[in-house]
């Protein structure tokens, strides 16, 4: 089990509803290792206009480990997609995520599928979005099966988009794709939104998790407003998940208090369920 958190590389562009720490990534590194997190999940959109032997020193020398390439801005910012009607676009799509599975697998990481699956159009079929997103599922996973990489379909809540919204879809969706590298990550703000039962849709879908994204249910850091995540945590350990968890949040009120602030309050639960220890401000093992 690792606990992490949401960093950008320099190439996304510093805006408020990137849901990640921006900035130098150098400097974000080092005080995201000194605040005492394990890891890092990496958001970006160009990683070809990166060195990614500086990035694999960097983590190396911040003792940090890579757990997964982020591909939200993919349509968060360049607005491309598995489903759009424009084939071009749904091909420009699939080759950034393949520019992106090369990243993760540098990095020994996998890869997240988020909003860059896209949506429905009143223009063509349910059928027909669905067969797109498919063909598109089908190219990455085969891309990234050779590298090593998983894929990991994330369901979005409706009030983002109204394409696979809930876990069973998620997980229906993998079953069709039919790729053993092809899974589904749980996202508990989405989760909270969309699932009659949070708990019991945890443990009825745990075999296809192969991630968790964390936030409060206002989106902003854990502990900040109402949900419950010693309960969340607890039944995340009790069906057997031991991979990363990872903070994805407003940075808010800013980004060091976010980070702070959800790794002061998470610990205490992680070391109660799964016996991580809390690290100092130095960034060693109490």
């Amino acid at each position: 089990m690792k606990l992490c958190y949401q960093v950008a590389t320099p190439d996304v562009a510093i805006a408020p509803s990137v849901t990640a720490y921006q900035g130098d990534l150098e400097q974000n590194l080092k005080k995201l290792s000194d605040f005492g997190y394990d890891g890092v999940e990496f958001m970006t959109i160009n990683p070809s206009q990166l060195n990614w032997n500086e990035v694999k020193a960097l983590l190396k020398e911040y003792n940090l480990e890579a757990v997964l390439v982020c591909t939200g801005e993919i349509f968060g910012q360049l607005h491309y997609s598995f489903t759009d009607i424009d084939p071009g676009i749904r091909n420009a799509a699939v080759e950034k995520v393949f520019e992106m599975i090369d990243f993760a697998s540098c990095l020994g990481a996998n890869v997240n599928i988020g909003r860059v699956r896209g949506c429905c159009c009143d223009s063509v079929s349910k059928e027909q979005t669905e067969d797109w997103a498919i063909e598109g599922f089908q190219r990455i996973s085969d891309y990234a099966a050779p590298k090593k990489v998983c894929l990991a379909l994330e369901s979005v809540t409706i009030m983002q988009t109204d394409f696979i919204n809930t876990i069973q879809q998620s997980a229906n969706m993998v079953d069709r794709v039919k790729r053993e590298n092809f899974k589904l990550m749980m996202d508990v703000f989405h989760m909270n939104i969309e699932e009659k039962n949070i708990y019991n849709t945890i443990s009825k879908y745990r075999s296809y998790n192969i991630h968790v994204h964390l936030a409060d249910n206002n989106r902003r850091y854990p502990g900040n407003c109402g949900m419950n995540f010693d309960q969340l945590i607890k039944c995340f350990y009790d069906n057997g998940y031991d991979g990363a968890f990872c903070t994805e949040i407003m940075q808010l009120p800013d980004q060091e208090t976010a980070a702070k602030k959800s790794i002061e309050f998470l610990s205490p639960i992680f070391e109660k369920y799964y016996g991580r220890k809390a690290r100092n401000i130095a960034g060693q093992r109490s």
